[in-house]
């Protein structure tokens, strides 16, 4: 069984994580909701239920999530000219696969949205599987989105790394007993990402790419057959 490299992307391959808090502060102003941007900013890569438990609060009425998920959804579309993957992202993909990975996106996005940043990032050729957030009932933090992309692998947790940019991606991929590689690119800070248990810390993923020698990612021969 081949090692299996799990990405997130928003915020990791892509550069969305701000049109994402955008497009939330747009959809919850809809609705009468006014946080402030940064804590909106600080729940992205949430799933949407738990976003919105984060920046509104658990005890609110939850009549209205489906309509303010369903404006995000909208409001992000409108954005979707504007999408790019970041410099570097593509080429990563393509030499870990040249060094026997199996690539799986382990994204949380709607299937719509995944599509679209498939197409921006312009390397399916080695992408082997990809979830979305049709695949999982509940979103990161909790461990499901890790668990199903596993499942499309065929892989074990120790056959597996994940990179994310986000604790949350972190902790969803450390709740699944997946060694994790961060990266700073969504936002958030090293020490937040070292804290939710990230085993390394990149600026980018040009740069894992650069020094990719140096990471967990350079021999998969370290990973594949393990249990």
């Amino acid at each position: 069984m081949p090692a299996t490299a799990l990405f997130d992307v928003d915020g990791t391959l892509l550069d969305t994580s701000y049109w994402h808090t955008v497009a939330w502060t747009e959809a919850l102003a809809q609705f009468g909701h006014y946080p402030a941007m940064a804590r909106i900013h600080g729940a992205i890569g949430m799933g949407g239920d738990q976003l919105l438990d984060h920046v509104l609060g658990e005890d609110r009425d939850r009549g209205e999530d489906d309509a303010v998920s369903t404006a995000h959804q909208a409001l992000f579309a409108r954005l979707w000219p504007g999408l790019r993957a970041f410099d570097g992202a593509a080429d990563l993909l393509r030499e870990l696969n040249r060094r026997g990975w199996r690539i799986v996106l382990a994204s949380s996005a709607s299937g719509r949205d995944l599509a679209v940043m498939r197409r921006v990032l312009d390397a399916d050729e080695v992408i082997d599987a990809a979830t979305s957030a049709d695949d999982v009932d509940a979103g990161k933090p909790a461990p499901d989105l890790v668990h199903a992309a596993l499942d499309k692998a065929r892989a074990e947790a120790g056959q597996a790394l994940f990179v994310g940019d986000t604790p949350w991606d972190v902790q969803a991929a450390a709740q699944a007993e997946v060694p994790r590689i961060a990266v700073l690119s969504g936002g958030f800070g090293e020490r937040a990402l070292r804290a939710a248990g990230a085993l390394e810390v990149h600026t980018t993923v040009a740069d894992l790419l650069t020094g990719l020698d140096a990471s967990a990612l350079a021999d998969p021969s370290r990973y594949a057959g393990s249990r």
